[in-house]
């Protein structure tokens, strides 16, 4: 399987026009909540997102003016009802008549919808009485789409916490609460019968603050680390993610549902927080969103579902300073409202013009009476396939151009982690100061004299 994989289109896109890394690409999604009162206009929105490689949003209502100004954008559209719309949804079919063509009929296709989600969070609500109307309320809704010939177009799912499970490591353990396990059922099996996600929310940041250490901060932010192995598989995880969204696969598995597609419906990081909250930071929310789509764009996926990239929502598009709670439940925007980045994590199309290709060194002018050793950034022997990925991961995350070892590239074949690996690893350190901690990657990767390059595929080289 590949394991830095990119779209035909995409690919087009590089060798043609020579265009930059940040093109768009299906899986990368953002949440655009409104709990707010500074928000820019839906205009202005639509032609932010377009700037972007992001191409799906998930609304957690309808706003027909968001839906209209997404409308002819190619954009996909994920839109929600409110947990309070549930029991009358479930109750009267012509309710989910009438909301389904006020909300969805009355713009599609221009407005390219793709998901309706029944709620949020339903079951973890505590309310027996409307999660028990969840199930027939998404059905209904169904049955609507069915007859607006809409059915095998616009998919119906909830969204769900992770909380759900009851174990979740290792990862090759996960398994839903058993007191949930009826409604789960249910639930399952709709999304088995009509093909839509299993949506859930996982966040490796509330992990981090349950466990503040060092090691913890790596392993969450995608950050080289040792490692967690799980002791049934002998899978080493290289970061939460991974470990979080299989534990959801191994949930799902367990339950007999093993092609129930999984969708990350929102993850993310605070950029700011209050004195006493572990975690927020500028570096800390770049650090996280920004590796979390390296990884995604990598295509690696993860150790139970490999070579594909799940579906993620990054949360979120814009602070929401209407919320409450503490400071960081209104610091988890990627952008200000007034359109700039908060902190850039490589979306915007016109922000990641690809660093060029460092040439192989010339020679010097003035004569050296003792000439320096060119030195190349090479893998250690015995690194494990999940240490590479985690390497390759980081230093594509970290400003390098890694289109030579994408499909078409000079350098794609072998197509291997490890061959992959050893030519981001080299261009990352040439790149950063050819230091010797910039060849660590937590002890993976050690400096050579030999040069790697080989056919057509040239290694950059610099001095010791």
């Amino acid at each position: 399987m590949a394991v830095l994989r990119c779209t035909l289109t995409l690919l087009l896109l590089t060798l043609v026009l020579g265009v930059n890394k940040a093109k768009s690409q299906s899986f990368i999604g953002v949440n655009y909540g409104q709990v707010a009162d500074n928000l820019p206009s839906p205009a202005a929105t639509a032609k932010l997102l377009q700037s972007t490689s992001i191409q799906k949003v998930r609304l957690y209502g309808s706003d027909p003016a968001i839906i209209k100004a997404l409308a002819n954008t190619g954009i996909g559209i994920v839109i929600g009802t409110a947990n309070g719309d549930i029991p009358a949804l479930a109750s009267d079919p012509n309710f989910a008549k009438t909301w389904v063509n006020a909300n969805i009929v009355a713009y599609y296709p221009s407005s390219k919808i793709i998901l309706i989600n029944v709620g949020n969070e339903v079951i973890m609500s505590g309310d027996n009485n409307l999660i028990s109307q969840l199930l027939p309320a998404m059905q209904n809704v169904k049955n609507a789409l069915d007859a607006a010939s809409l059915g095998d177009k616009v998919k119906v799912s909830t969204v769900h916490s992770m909380a759900l499970l009851k174990q979740s490591e290792p990862p090759s353990s996960g398994c839903f609460d058993p007191s949930f396990g009826d409604v789960l059922k249910g639930l399952l099996a709709f999304n088995n019968a009509n093909g839509s996600p299993f949506a859930i929310n996982p966040y490796p940041y509330f992990a981090y603050r349950s466990d503040p250490r060092p090691e913890t901060l790596a392993f969450c932010l995608f950050q080289p680390n040792s490692g967690r192995v799980d002791a049934n598989t002998k899978i080493k995880y290289m970061n939460m993610f991974d470990a979080q969204v299989d534990a959801v696969r191994s949930a799902l598995n367990a339950m007999g549902f093993k092609n129930v597609e999984i969708v990350v419906a929102e993850t993310g990081w605070p950029y700011k927080g209050d004195s006493d909250e572990v975690g927020p930071s500028i570096e800390n929310a770049k650090a996280y969103n920004g590796n979390l789509i390296a990884h995604l764009r990598s295509m690696v996926g993860t150790p139970l579902m490999p070579g594909n990239s799940v579906d993620t929502y990054l949360f979120a598009l814009y602070d929401e300073d209407l919320k409450p709670g503490p400071t960081s439940e209104r610091s988890f925007g990627i952008f200000k409202s007034d359109l700039t980045m908060i902190y850039d994590i490589g979306l915007s199309q016109s922000s990641q013009t690809p660093v060029e290709t460092p040439a192989m060194p010339k020679t010097p002018v003035t004569p050296s009476s003792q000439p320096k050793k060119a030195a190349w950034c090479v893998p250690r022997a015995g690194v494990s396939d999940a240490e590479l990925q985690a390497s390759l991961d980081y230093a594509c995350g970290h400003g390098i151009d890694c289109s030579p070892i994408q499909p078409g590239g000079a350098c794609f074949e072998p197509n291997t982690i490890a061959s992959h690996a050893a030519y981001a690893m080299n261009l990352f350190y040439q790149t950063a100061g050819r230091n010797p901690w910039n060849c660590d990657f937590s002890q993976t990767a050690m400096l050579s004299s030999n040069n790697p390059s080989y056919n057509g595929c040239t290694y950059p080289g610099g001095s010791t």
